[in-house]
């Protein structure tokens, strides 16, 4: 196998030997410690309401639908920006302002085909499907956001002998129990802003752009695969990737951080025609906009696993790279041994009430984001589809009404004639139109819904987690009482839940600051094309020859 160097020995399991595993046996410890709820799901096939259930990441925990979260500063005007290091929020002067926020322009809008093969690679096996409103048909493995998306892959799965340390003693206990816990090199400090708890940002932004896909083959041509070519805007040097090197940055940054931050999953898997130049234009510009939010992570885009993916020289520092990343020790719950929060230890009660509206919150905006989704999926195919052909039928008719019109032989309404001939020419033209509206202004709203759709499906997990290490806390009273634990024991078990209610108050800061940016952008976008849509479909009516628009003696429509 072409990476087998970097895994020591390999065995390649089929889904006949039962065996789910991601890619190594640390990988898929950390995704069942992460799905809490995957033996619900097991037996919940066996009725339709629990079947239901399963599909939706948010059924693993009972969480109230109207809950809001308790900011008084999300409303702003459209110039909002994400917050960033000048002040931790003015990004007037850096990427984080430029970097592209909502869409990803010309997207491929086409149906895609449904049956697979395995010529591109070994790891470029089936997952969660595009949105149906590109005509495609989700899957629960969509749905159940980038954890579940990781726990499907079972088909054909190569697992590394290798395991991480970090995963010797699985479970909330390893972080909140261990008596003393090592040192990482890496530190992750999180200070008090304006708004709370913030992660701290870089001074210097950078986004990476990734362009120029290019095919390529091994085994003498009988595998092909496109590599795309990545380039930091910081540094202006270039890398190429496939497909599966994006697959394993997903793999390493949910392992790292899916406990404390949400690592939504890459771009949708196409079956076939992944060669097809519409398909790879679509597919690089959703891998951009998947960069791009990881770029602007202040935690993420700092990370050695992402610097290195896009930093390395040449094979060799590639690949030890990739082997220091599958060995690193800092994973799963250890990932909040790395976090130093520059505030006194938060109150147990604090803590809980945090917490619970967090989760309110994120289940909140997933109702909504799932509403505006089937909405607009909804609106694209009645835009697409039986609109124009209304606007097409009374155009056609119109014109065949002026053709009887013209047998009557009666020389005063010729140009009444003309007039109705270049109204149902103009209704046929308005049809493209609305049939090529949504590209313009719908594709943007629905391309950001479901960036935040795979954001929030990621939040069952990290509120689950959370939610596990307070009822720990709970517990430790009745441990000390037995001498299972010391007070100091429990003293430790505070400080460290405090440490990761911290973290969950920063990267709820980040993630509203972004949210409110995205947002005013790209409804600002959807608005000024539909202003844009109808003031075009109004010249469209009065630029008629005036001659023909007033033969009926008035200013109706096609004078406005």
């Amino acid at each position: 196998e072409e990476d087998a160097g970097s895994h020591g020995l390999v065995f390649v399991f089929s889904a006949k030997d039962g065996i789910s595993c991601g890619n190594s046996l640390a990988d898929q410890a950390f995704f069942d410690s992460l799905s809490s709820n995957t033996a619900q799901t097991n037996s919940a096939a066996k009725s339709s309401n629990q079947a239901n259930n399963a599909s939706d990441p948010w059924s693993s925990w009972n969480v109230g639908k109207s809950g809001n979260w308790d900011n008084g500063n999300t409303v702003d005007s459209w110039a909002t920006k994400p917050e960033s290091a000048a002040g931790q929020r003015n990004s007037a002067s850096n990427n984080w302002e430029t970097a592209t926020a909502f869409g990803h322009p010309q997207a491929y809008q086409g149906p895609a085909a449904a049956d697979d093969d395995d010529w591109d690679d070994d790891w470029d096996d089936p997952k969660s499907t595009s949105p149906s409103y590109l005509g495609y048909k989700e899957t629960e493995a969509s749905e159940a956001g980038g954890v579940q998306r990781g726990n499907s892959r079972a088909a054909a799965m190569k697992l590394p002998l290798n395991k991480f340390p970090g995963f010797a003693k699985p479970g909330m206990e390893q972080y909140l129990l261990a008596k003393q816990l090592a040192k990482p090199k890496e530190k992750i400090p999180i200070i008090i802003g304006d708004y709370g708890p913030m992660w701290v940002y870089p001074t210097s932004t950078f986004d990476c752009v990734v362009a120029d896909p290019k095919k390529g083959s091994k085994m003498y041509g009988l595998k092909s695969y496109i590599e795309y070519q990545l380039t930091c805007t910081n540094t202006n040097r270039s890398v190429n990737h496939r497909y599966k090197h994006f697959d394993w940055l997903y793999e390493r940054l949910l392992v790292k951080f899916g406990l404390a931050i949400p690592i939504p999953s890459l771009p949708d898997k196409q079956v076939t025609g992944r060669f097809e130049e519409e398909f790879i234009k679509m597919r690089m510009e959703r891998l951009q906009a998947w960069m791009t939010r990881m770029c602007r992570h202040p935690v993420v885009s700092e990370s050695e696993v992402f610097q290195q993916f896009l930093n390395f020289r040449d094979e060799k520092e590639w690949k030890t790279g990739k082997r220091k990343a599958e060995k690193d020790e800092t994973v799963g719950v250890l990932i909040f041994s790395t976090m130093e929060p520059e505030a006194p230890d938060l109150d147990m009660v604090e803590i809980e009430q945090k917490c619970d509206a967090v989760g309110r919150f994120t289940k909140a905006m997933d109702d909504g984001v799932k509403e505006l989704l089937t909405v607009g999926q909804e609106h694209w195919k009645r835009c697409t589809g039986p609109l124009p052909k209304e606007y097409q039928k009374i155009g056609k008719a119109l014109q065949s009404l002026a053709l009887v019109f013209s047998t009557s032989g009666y020389q005063g309404e010729s140009d009444l004639n003309g007039a109705i001939t270049e109204a149902g020419k103009t209704y046929e033209e308005i049809a493209s139109l609305v049939a090529d509206q949504p590209k313009k202004d719908l594709h943007f709203l629905m391309e950001t819904n479901h960036e935040y759709k795979g954001f929030l499906g990621c939040f069952p997990d990290i509120i689950g987690a959370h939610k596990g290490a307070i009822e720990r806390v709970k517990e430790s009273d009745k441990l000390v009482a037995t001498s299972k634990i010391t007070p100091q024991d429990k003293q430790n078990m505070v400080k460290r839940v405090s440490t990761m209610a911290y973290a969950l108050q920063a990267e709820m800061n980040h993630f509203h600051s972004n949210r409110i940016y995205d947002y005013n952008s790209v409804i600002r976008l959807y608005l000024e094309q539909q202003a844009q849509f109808y003031e075009t479909e109004y010249k469209e009516l009065v630029a008629l020859p005036s001659s023909k628009r007033c033969q009926w003696g008035f200013r109706g429509i096609f004078c406005g």
